[in-house]
């Protein structure tokens, strides 16, 4: 973890942000309470168990989002991209982080402190409404979730985890390519399946010529076929 003293407050300048809605004087307070750090592949951003200190933004990179279940055994319930936040949810309900965050790649990461974010929010109902809405979404996404990883078979599993991977981060150049590294470990918990299960499956989407592996690149050759496997449950 190191210390970012670049030009920080770019998140506050976002346009696709919900800081897009603050006044001139709202953004200059936030960015005098801003704190920016850089991230390694794998370092932890925050743990469970500890209490939020501000509202972290991802300015780049990507992060998962995990909690640890029984056996120690990790399910990673939220994959974040670049320009979205996390950890909001244990901030506003005055908690603990009921999961960790850890990032997938080096990533920057922007943290706004408390006091700044509610003196805002005290006097800026339309950036209220913003995070209220932000959280409706994201709690809609992970209602979705649970029925799909409680209903669907393996095959449906890993496919709509493929096609989240696909919707989160995007393909590469070629696009073809998932724009993400993911251990089969982390590929198996974001399913809600094990290592093993997770390694099967993805052979047999590259048999059927679905997918192509390349270590942990994933080509995904037809996203259609993806699609119907998710579909089908």
């Amino acid at each position: 973890m190191n210390n970012f003293n670049n030009d920080c407050d770019r998140c506050i300048e976002n346009k696709d942000t919900i800081f897009s809605i603050l006044t001139e004087e709202e953004k200059d307070k936030l960015r005098a309470n801003l704190t920016c750090i850089i991230y390694k592949r794998n370092e932890t951003i925050f743990k469970e168990g500890f209490k939020p200190t501000g509202l972290i933004y991802l300015a780049s990179g990507q992060a998962k989002l995990c909690k640890e279940g029984i056996g120690h055994r990790e399910q990673i319930i939220r994959l974040i991209k670049s320009g979205e936040f996390l950890g909001y949810r244990a901030l506003f309900a005055d908690e603990y982080y009921n999961a960790s965050a850890v990032a997938l790649e080096e990533s920057t990461v922007c943290i706004i402190d408390k006091t700044a974010l509610y003196d805002v929010m005290h006097v800026n109902c339309q950036f209220d409404l913003k995070i209220i809405k932000m959280l409706a979404d994201e709690l809609g996404q992970s209602e979705s979730r649970t029925v799909s990883l409680t209903q669907k078979y393996l095959r449906g599993r890993l496919a709509e985890s493929l096609l989240l991977l696909i919707d989160t981060f995007g393909f590469e150049d070629d696009n073809q390519t998932i724009k993400v590294r993911m251990s089969r470990d982390d590929l198996a918990s974001l399913s809600n399946m094990t290592t093993s299960n997770a390694i099967r499956t993805l052979y047999n989407f590259v048999h059927e010529g679905v997918i192509i592996l390349e270590g942990k690149k994933i080509r995904v050759l037809d996203v259609n076929k993806l699609e119907q496997i998710s579909n089908m449950g």
